[in-house]
């Protein structure tokens, strides 16, 4: 065999071994999520979780350029040798296949967090109306014991690079409860690409090559503690969105900062109120009006903002992004992202907000 077939058919052997993997999660969970990644996740963040920009960025940045650079070489023999550059793209593309699933992403297709934590999935309607009242008690609360004032939108007094170290806090007490949730070696920075991810819809990222968070700067700041734990839990080995929105909620919760508690309860508030908005109308309109108006001002800050970028590379991206989701073994694709609260709500049915 011609060794420039060799990549192409490991590619294939590659997404072959990926669809059978789905039926063996506790395998993934016990040799690579709780072995293997730790070992390789620890390193790359003690190696480069000091340099204070994004090395991953950075990286993605040579390849881009790489990239059109290659394509400008071959632009006069590309009928003519359109096979071997074809083979060649898929040769690559099969290389860093392998690496984006050896350093993190059979997360995938490790054991379900509801099993893990015996939660169940399933919620009636009145289950989610109480849930949705308790959240709307303690954002008032939060929100009011911060602004003294219920009209005042939260403003976050601290840096970005504060709100990053600060994270840590709300991990480390969540770790005390489920000890899967330990966070060890801080590599969250602010993503060199914050304003093209302003534009593809995205609030962060996490580079599965440098297991380097990557968060995007624009953000409304009352925001970041949560957007910046969604991508920490990424970080310990969560691949699936609903989990992290769910681990990123409950880290900023339990954090002893009523900034941090404030940036977790509003988001989960904000899911709820808009699965009710989409369900029942006149429920939403009744449940918007207990709502504190800073609270809404902020969710209205967060409406303008991603307004003022809406176009259809968005629309683009998010369709690529469902689709990417839905072969990594998140049958949900985009839409998984609001699953969350099925795990919120059940979670805490036994516990107090």
């Amino acid at each position: 065999m011609k060794s420039k077939y060799t990549l192409p058919i490991f590619l294939i052997i590659q997404i072959a071994f990926y669809k059978i993997l789905v039926y063996f999660p506790d395998f993934v969970e016990g040799f690579y999520s709780k072995n293997l990644y730790i070992r390789i996740s620890h390193f790359l963040r003690i190696l480069l979780g000091k340099i204070p920009f994004s090395v991953g960025d950075f990286f993605y940045g040579l390849l881009i350029i790489s990239m059109i650079s290659w394509f400008w070489r071959i632009r006069k023999t590309w009928k003519t040798d359109w096979k071997d550059h074809l083979l060649k793209i898929v040769g690559k593309i099969s290389i860093y296949y392998f690496l984006f699933h050896l350093l993190w992403a059979f997360n995938y297709y490790r054991e379900p967090l509801s099993q893990k934590m015996n939660i169940k999935r399933e919620y009636s309607d009145a289950d989610l109306l109480a849930f949705t009242k308790k959240l709307i008690i303690k954002t008032n609360e939060i929100q009011f014991k911060i602004t003294k004032d219920k009209n005042e939108k939260i403003q976050l007094p601290y840096s970005q690079e504060e709100v990053f170290k600060m994270n840590i806090n709300g991990y480390d007490n969540l770790a005390r409860e489920h000890s899967y949730f330990k966070y060890e070696t801080l590599s969250v920075k602010k993503s060199l690409f914050s304003l093209p991810l302003t534009y593809m819809g995205f609030g962060g990222y996490l580079n599965p090559f440098t297991n380097e968070a990557q968060v995007n700067n624009l953000l409304p700041m009352y925001s970041f503690p949560l957007t910046s734990s969604h991508e920490m839990a990424h970080q310990i080995g969560f691949a699936s969105e609903n989990e992290c929105n769910f681990i990123g909620v409950l880290a900023s919760v339990k954090n002893n900062n009523l900034y941090f508690q404030y940036s977790g309860y509003s988001f989960a508030l904000r899911y709820c109120l808009g699965i009710w908005k989409f369900k029942n109308e006149k429920i939403f309109e009744i449940l918007k009006k207990q709502v504190n108006t800073g609270i809404l001002k902020n969710y209205q800050e967060s409406q303008d903002f991603w307004k003022k970028y809406d176009t259809f590379i968005d629309k683009g991206f998010h369709f690529l992004y469902d689709n990417f989701l839905k072969s990594n073994n998140q049958k949900d694709g985009m839409e998984s992202y609001s699953r969350f609260i099925d795990l919120m709500i059940n979670y805490y049915k036994t516990r107090e907000l």
